[in-house]
């Protein structure tokens, strides 16, 4: 059975038209800046999240070898070897490896040693905004570390340090702008960390 309410709907006025439009407006010119505000949030969240895990995988890995993984020269962990060589042991009981540096957002940190199975990281992390040119950097003498990342919200963030931005290290596109460290202040260079290792050990020695 049809029922016929005998409802008939009117058409919008012009200036009622333009009135709904002009309310859409609105609200996307005050909802656009907040999503993208949020979105801005959200990816150095997962900066701050994937520092915290790189420095958990680093303690482990220096719980098992007694020194932290080395760095190449462009700050990326040197944990990686080439599509068929292969890793021995020698006498002592080192291993023996030709090493290259591992891809951000590609390779996995793992233990190297022959029969392990041990993995610190499946994937090691990259900047989220990595099409841009962002990365992290990784820089290490074995006895300590520093990580530096790029935060976008730059003095809008806690993490945000001034004396990581006066060192003008290169993250990709972006200069680095906040970091973790083990061994050595945020502020200094491992090598000067390294040289103030020695001199207080000479010290000790006199």
């Amino acid at each position: 059975m049809n029922v016929f309410l005998g409802i008939k709907m009117k058409p919008f006025k012009k200036s009622e038209f333009f009135g709904i439009l002009l309310i859409f407006a609105v609200l996307i010119i005050v909802s656009v800046p907040n999503f993208v505000l949020s979105l801005r949030r959200a990816r150095d969240q997962v900066r701050r999240d994937d520092m915290g895990a790189l420095v958990k995988a680093l303690s482990e890995y220096a719980g098992d070898f007694g020194e932290f993984p080395p760095s190449s020269p462009n700050g990326e962990i040197m944990d990686c070897i080439a599509p068929g060589d292969t890793v021995t042991i020698d006498k002592k009981g080192r291993l023996v490896v030709n090493l290259i540096p591992c891809e951000w957002g590609k390779d996995a940190f793992i233990d190297l040693t022959p029969g392990s199975t041990k993995i610190y990281m499946s994937i090691l992390p990259r900047d989220p905004d990595y099409q841009k040119g962002i990365t992290y950097r990784y820089f290490s003498d074995g006895d300590r570390y520093q990580i530096f990342a790029y935060m976008e919200g730059e003095r809008d963030e806690a993490e945000y340090d001034d004396k990581i931005v006066a060192r003008n290290i290169s993250c990709g596109s972006r200069a680095c702008n906040t970091g973790r460290q083990y061994g050595c202040e945020i502020e200094k260079t491992l090598e000067k960390c390294a040289q103030e290792a020695l001199g207080v050990r000479g010290n000790v020695v006199e």
